[in-house]
């Protein structure tokens, strides 16, 4: 019986072994992995995340009588007015050569005067920086104007030590 041997190019088979004449078994294919292990990891994680939004609902989360209490007592806490100030008139320059007549009065409050007579040219200062160099639509937009006349009140407030408890526009004119 003579033998005869054969070179495999390329990963061919001969036909022999590929109808299965005198070649090995072929191995086994590998097991797919378990489900079950994997299934009990989720379940797991779903546990934990379970488990953390029912400690942040029931131990973490503020109480909502709280949050009533503290709206309360900013609402009494009114603070009793006092002189109104009232600043020139100044022009500003906005932007595309367009400008902004602008007339300041500072409601102080009644316990007002205990750093000395309020300068009105820290008011203008802060009007000036606040308000020149913006687009015209942006001033004369209401929403905008509100925005930067709450933001200029809040300016006032910190620079006048509290004393000014509000701002109102007496002139407010663009061209």
């Amino acid at each position: 019986m003579t033998t005869e041997q054969r070179v495999m190019v390329g990963g061919r088979r001969p036909l022999s072994e590929a109808a299965g004449r005198g070649a090995a078994a072929p191995e086994a294919a590998p097991e797919p992995p378990k489900k079950g292990k994997k299934g009990v990891v989720v379940i797991a994680v779903v546990a934990v995340l379970v488990a953390a939004a029912a400690a942040w609902f029931f131990l973490l989360k503020p109480a909502p009588a709280a949050a009533e209490d503290a709206a309360a007592a900013h609402v009494e806490e009114e603070v009793e007015l006092g002189e109104v100030l009232t600043v020139d008139p100044v022009s500003l320059n906005l932007a595309n050569g367009r400008y902004l007549r602008l007339g300041l009065a500072l409601q102080m409050s009644a316990e007002a005067g205990g750093y000395g007579e309020p300068n009105t040219a820290v008011a203008l200062d802060h009007a000036i920086a606040l308000f020149s160099g913006r687009d015209i639509a942006e001033v004369t937009d209401p929403a905008a104007r509100d925005a930067l006349k709450a933001e200029l009140s809040a300016q006032l407030a910190e620079s006048y030590h509290g004393e000014v408890v509000d701002v109102y526009f007496t002139e407010y004119v663009t061209q």
